[in-house]
């Protein structure tokens, strides 16, 4: 198995219309591991390669567990078997759906109803692999705590790698970098119709995903990971 720079667990969605929109829609597919070319749509405030420019080496995805490096010692094939199995023990979780939300200044498709089991799925993912994790450098720390964080998110940052987990974790899929508010509204109302109806009501979650980044920081599936719990 090739090595990456990162690691992470990702919830990937089955492939299907609403995976083709996204990977094309950021430009990026993660599954394939190519870039797609975006789709035009008419009302944009800006060519969707701009509005997406951010995002796109994630590809189209809800982060679980946040992109990660390889600590002193650890294989990427036995992260591949831990994560398996990890997996394997958790419940799949079944959201309402996904609603085309603000999430601060960008958009994403965030739970609608919920999303405590989901939030526990990705409590449970940040801990079981977190002896994976090489503990973030004196630079990295700053850059998370440049935007200003709460105590507990401190806490989390010491303790996980990253503010945004535990009790601070929202699940969303990344739909655009950050944009002015007048943006912010131009862009949901030409994606709104077109994605909305892409969105399975109830939305299952049945597996995650093991991602890696490439040397040009673009993530790749490593492999999916049933949950079985």
């Amino acid at each position: 198995m090739p090595d990456h720079r990162r690691y992470a667990i990702y919830y990937l969605c089955p492939p299907g219309p609403l995976a083709d929109f996204g990977a094309a829609w950021l430009g990026w597919d993660v599954a394939e591991g190519c870039a797609v070319a975006h789709p035009d749509l008419p009302g944009l405030p800006a060519p969707a390669a701009e509005i997406t420019a951010a995002p796109r080496k994630y590809g189209f995805h809800g982060t679980i567990k946040p992109p990660f490096r390889l600590g002193e010692g650890r294989s990427a094939e036995a992260l591949v078997e831990e994560a398996t199995a990890l997996c394997a023990r958790l419940a799949p979780v079944t959201l309402e759906g996904l609603a085309l939300s603000r999430h601060g200044h960008f958009l994403a498709l965030t739970p609608e109803g919920d999303a405590t089991e989901l939030s526990a799925l990705a409590a449970a993912c940040v801990e079981g692999l977190d002896d994976f994790r090489a503990p973030p450098g004196e630079a990295e720390l700053a850059r998370r705590r440049a935007r200003g964080l709460s105590a507990r998110q401190e806490r989390n940052l010491l303790a996980w790698g990253y503010p945004y987990v535990m009790d601070d974790f929202r699940f969303h899929m990344t739909l655009s970098g950050r944009l002015s508010p007048e943006a912010l509204d131009a862009t949901a109302e030409a994606l709104a119709p077109v994605v909305t109806p892409l969105v399975p009501e109830p939305f299952p979650i049945t597996d995650m995903a093991l991602v890696g980044a490439d040397e040009s920081d673009r993530f790749h599936l490593i492999r999916r990971l049933p949950l079985g719990g």
